[in-house]
């Protein structure tokens, strides 16, 4: 089976993205930066043009293809977290530098790309047996920027926080 990799393309930011990207999740690092052989449309002799690199063992290409296209929220990465420690530690690290907080464990780091933080018993709480409580998690995620594991766990068992 051939190897899959998600294409990120930036205005100039690969290398800059993939060093911030490989220094927050575990796992990471650049594997290789291909520059310029000769001036691009993109730019100079000698300027990155793709950086291959490895997130928790995934592997990305990053692409400096100029400022024809942006990020949306039409694709983002989920973060499947396994406690609440892991949450926080990626809630924060992927806005520094001037990301941004959104809702419902959303965010945009500050290259604009969107990430979904999300702990792995949001599945089982949205997704539970009873439905009076699963709608009650469901509810209650809506309202959250941050997801909190133990407030989620409070409104599936329907205790007031």
């Amino acid at each position: 089976m051939p190897g899959l990799a998600p294409c990120l393309w930036f205005d100039g930011q690969a290398e800059e993205a993939a060093t911030f990207y490989a220094s927050v999740f575990p796992d990471s690092h650049i594997d290789t930066v291909a520059r310029a052989s000769a001036d691009t449309p993109s730019g100079p002799k000698g300027m990155v043009l793709t950086v291959d690199f490895r997130l928790s063992g995934q592997r990305f290409v990053g692409l400096n293809g100029g400022p024809d296209f942006a990020f949306s929220e039409a694709i983002s990465f989920v973060i499947d977290c396994a406690d609440q420690a892991e949450v926080d530690h990626y809630w924060e690290a992927l806005v520094q530098g001037g990301g941004e907080h959104g809702p419902c464990g959303w965010l945009k780091d500050r290259f604009g790309l969107s990430w979904q933080v999300v702990p792995r018993e949001v599945y089982g709480l949205i997704n539970g047996p009873d439905p009076a409580a699963s709608e009650r998690a469901m509810e209650a995620m809506l309202q959250m920027s941050k997801l909190d594991i133990a407030e989620l766990e409070r409104a599936y068992a329907g205790v007031e926080g």
